[in-house]
């Protein structure tokens, strides 16, 4: 069987207020609209995720309120406290819980981009694909029956973007 993970970092947030703890901090404008572009993008692809798992920030969450409308009936977001600021072991062991076949994961780098790098069997040629600036969002197939038997190294890079490679 396969499953298929969208492995999304959270897009650009604002950091207008410097007194505003760093959970809360909300998405700018940039961020809303690249946040909007990501969900048509995945909705053109055919990447409907049926399972959302997402950091509690203000940011991760409202990185998927931008992606969600533009989803044809796009699931609800379980938001998972241990996700804010998760290094690779912690999102690892988050997502072996999930249940559907394609689960969409929201996170902070620098540990995001350290789990795609680790997921993958072969890294995608793209140079920002270390860096994994905001909004940058990896499709995974993963030949498994069950998220409980993913390991690192299982993953076939399927797509991998950033915002300002979202066609217009």
């Amino acid at each position: 069987m396969t499953k298929r993970l969208i492995l999304t970092r959270h897009a650009k947030s604002s950091w207008d207020d410097p007194t505003t703890p760093d959970h809360d901090r909300p998405l700018n404008e940039r961020g809303k609209a690249a946040a909007a572009d990501l969900g048509a993008w995945l909705a053109s692809r055919g990447y409907q995720p049926e399972e959302v798992l997402c950091s509690d920030a203000a940011r991760t969450h409202e990185t998927w309120s931008g992606v969600a409308p533009e989803l044809e009936g796009a699931p609800e977001v379980t938001l998972k406290p241990a996700l804010y600021h998760a290094g690779p072991d912690v999102m690892m062991a988050v997502l072996r819980h999930a249940t559907a076949d394609t689960v969409m994961m929201i996170g902070h780098n620098p540990g995001i981009s350290e789990f795609a790098e680790r997921i993958v069997a072969q890294v995608p040629p793209n140079p920002d694909f270390q860096r994994y600036p905001t909004g940058a969002t990896l499709v995974v197939t993963l030949e498994i029956d069950d998220w409980g038997q993913v390991e690192y190294g299982f993953g076939a890079v399927r797509d991998f973007i950033v915002p300002s490679e979202v066609p217009a």
